[in-house]
């Protein structure tokens, strides 16, 4: 319950909606889905790395899509039965986030489409990496993809 309450006064309401009542945020209404410079993604909670720009690409949904997680521990799956269909939920690993969901209707090579919230997710420019303590990421940042 603590921690919840914790939660609740450091996030900001659409964040706190997202990642610990599995939230959507509106399409084209957000912070991330048309972003364009270098840099890492990690989860807004817990600061743990999920993404980078590398794997990041224009999908046309209106929301922040990749490719793939910076590797497949950093995440978990599961089954989401809501809206009429069954899809599958992304999670970040420790902290236990709701971050989106993985479709497999993305780019080659890997054929997914990890559809993330920008809400739960904090982007983190390559300028300013290894000052906030993520340099040894440096080595895999890239442009976006698209």
């Amino acid at each position: 319950m603590g921690s919840t309450i914790m939660l609740q006064q450091t996030l900001s309401d659409i964040q706190f909606k997202v990642t610990q009542e599995d939230g959507t945020e509106r399409a084209f209404n957000n912070i991330y889905w048309d972003e364009k410079r270098e840099g890492l993604y990690v989860d807004i909670v817990s600061g743990e790395p999920l993404f980078t720009s590398r794997d990041k690409y224009k999908s046309g949904t209106g929301w922040p899509s990749f490719t793939q997680p910076i590797a497949s521990d950093r995440v978990t799956e599961h089954e989401d039965r809501g809206l009429f269909s069954v899809r599958t939920e992304i999670r970040s690993r420790h902290a236990d986030s709701h971050l989106g969901h993985v479709f497999t209707d993305g780019p080659q090579p890997t054929g997914l489409r990890y559809c993330m919230n920008s809400a739960a997710l904090r982007f983190i420019p390559k300028a300013d990496m290894a000052e906030e303590g993520y340099g040894e990421y440096l080595d895999i940042i890239a442009p976006p993809i698209s």
